[in-house]
């Protein structure tokens, strides 16, 4: 472990912090959507409240013989009501009865509650609320002692204003405590289920970035079947596949700079070894000149498994010298540097057309041709065809052998250095080379095929190369 601590975010800029402000903020939009018909329903029963009252005073009328009461009784019920006036009428009966002491002034706004909608009604009671001043109203609408009686009553806003703020008061209050209360239970909920997991995930992640070879910096086993627990899972597996693929390249690396200080050496040992196997060529002794092209061979190997590991091991994609050229004549030229058979046939078959141009590096694409030629022969095959077409804005190279195919164990590891050769003496760096030759054409090495009948590969370029050429002193043209 390297002890580098996580610096969380301020309080104010934390996931939490927002978490807590967004689940108050949607509570309390809630709650308003709840108060404007709550507060709509509040109006309505304040006036049905008020016409049932005004009900109950004009039956004082009806016990009485004459459907008169004296003023002081008159004006007792009024202020009972809280009205300027109240009236009373029964349709089928043709019965109108009437309370009032004074003739009220002007009215502001009359409302008949037997026609309200739900949103009219929810607008005249924020009317109500936003008026400052009192207004005289009239109200009508059925009795709600009796179905059957419309009852008529004037009184002031004023009081029915008090009663709807005072009501507003209250149910901001319960909202408030209910949006906290809710807020709070949603907080610890997502902070359990999804902050605190974020921020071991988040930690494992600048951990991991501190020190990506540490094997004991790994998140702990997660059974979660959700999206956290899915992506807990995937960085482990994504840290623990990082780890080995820069293990390997750590050793890769040590092997270069192993490589390199031995080359020297090695290339000088291997010189003599060469002009020594050289004179054995010309002895008298028989067995000497039968062991001696297999010596040499030996010696060639080893070269070039010196070269081929030093080349493999050098850090940085390959410089690229791009130039136009004719594709048929650089394949003729690697036919000529692979070995023929002992019965004069041709291996090689350039099936390409005269004045097929292809923008490439020509050395680099030598060396891949050349490979795929030695392992195909080196394989069994006795016939390699070299054919090319165009697909969209790629120019695909294709070389079909007839060799026996490629192993399964072969297949599965075909590109990985040291992995994917196909002999039991061969580097598997080959085909590593290869296909970092030609990624940096900007295309690919694929493997089209193989089976019994043989292998395919096929070599991928753009039409149009966008890297830079080499000038004659060795840097890249602007």
């Amino acid at each position: 472990m390297t002890g580098h601590r996580l610096k969380l975010p301020p309080l104010a800029r934390s996931l939490s912090a927002r978490l807590l402000i967004l689940t108050v903020a949607f509570v309390m939009l809630s709650e308003v959507l709840i108060y404007a018909p709550s507060i709509g329903r509040f109006r309505v029963s304040f006036l049905e409240g008020r016409l049932a009252a005004g009900h109950l005073a004009i039956l004082a009328l009806e016990a009485t013989d004459d459907k008169m009461v004296t003023k002081d009784l008159e004006q007792e019920l009024l202020d009972h009501v809280n009205a300027y006036s109240v009236a009373l009428t029964k349709p089928e009966d043709s019965i109108k009865l009437m309370l009032m002491v004074d003739k009220p002034g002007e009215v502001d706004a009359a409302f008949d509650l037997r026609r309200g909608t739900f949103f009219g009604l929810i607008g005249d009671a924020f009317m109500s609320l936003w008026h400052t001043d009192n207004r005289v109203l009239r109200v009508v609408g059925v009795s709600p002692k009796d179905p059957g009686t419309l009852v008529d009553v004037v009184l002031d806003e004023a009081p029915m204003r008090a009663a709807m703020w005072d009501y507003s008061q209250r149910i901001l209050a319960l909202s408030f405590g209910i949006a906290f209360f809710t807020a709070a239970l949603v907080y610890l909920s997502l902070h359990w289920l999804m902050v605190r997991p974020m921020r071991r995930i988040t930690g494992s992640m600048v951990e991991f970035r501190s020190a990506p070879e540490d094997a004991t910096i790994s998140l702990p086993h997660s059974d979660r079947g959700d999206e956290i627990g899915i992506a807990q899972r995937e960085l482990t597996s994504m840290q623990e596949g990082l780890r080995s693929a820069l293990q390997q390249k750590t050793r890769l690396a040590a092997l270069g700079t192993a490589v390199t200080k031995i080359n020297h050496d090695l290339r000088n040992i291997l010189a003599t070894a060469v002009l020594v196997s050289d004179r054995l060529t010309g002895s008298d002794d028989p067995e000497v000149r039968r062991v001696t092209p297999t010596l040499l061979r030996a010696i060639d190997r080893a070269v070039n498994l010196c070269a081929q590991t030093l080349n493999f091991t050098r850090e940085g994609p390959p410089v690229l010298d791009l130039s136009h050229f004719d594709l048929r004549d650089l394949v003729q030229d690697v036919g000529e540097e692979l070995p023929e058979p002992a019965d004069g046939s041709s291996v090689w078959l350039n099936r390409l057309e005269a004045g097929t141009d292809v923008e490439a590096d020509r050395d680099q694409l030598f060396r891949v041709l050349a490979n795929l030629g030695h392992n195909a022969i080196q394989a069994g095959a006795t016939e390699v065809a070299v054919t090319a077409r165009q697909s969209g804005d790629r120019f695909v190279i294709v070389v079909q052998d007839n060799g026996p195919g490629l192993p399964p164990r072969a297949r599965e590891k075909l590109f990985q250095p040291f992995e994917g050769s196909a002999r039991v003496d061969g580097t598997g760096l080959g085909l590593a080379i290869a296909r970092d030759l030609m990624r940096a054409h900007g295309g690919d090495i694929e493997l089209e095929n193989s089976d019994a009948d043989g292998t395919c590969f096929c070599l991928i370029l753009p039409m149009t190369q966008s890297r830079p050429k080499l000038t004659t002193n060795g840097r890249a043209a602007a």
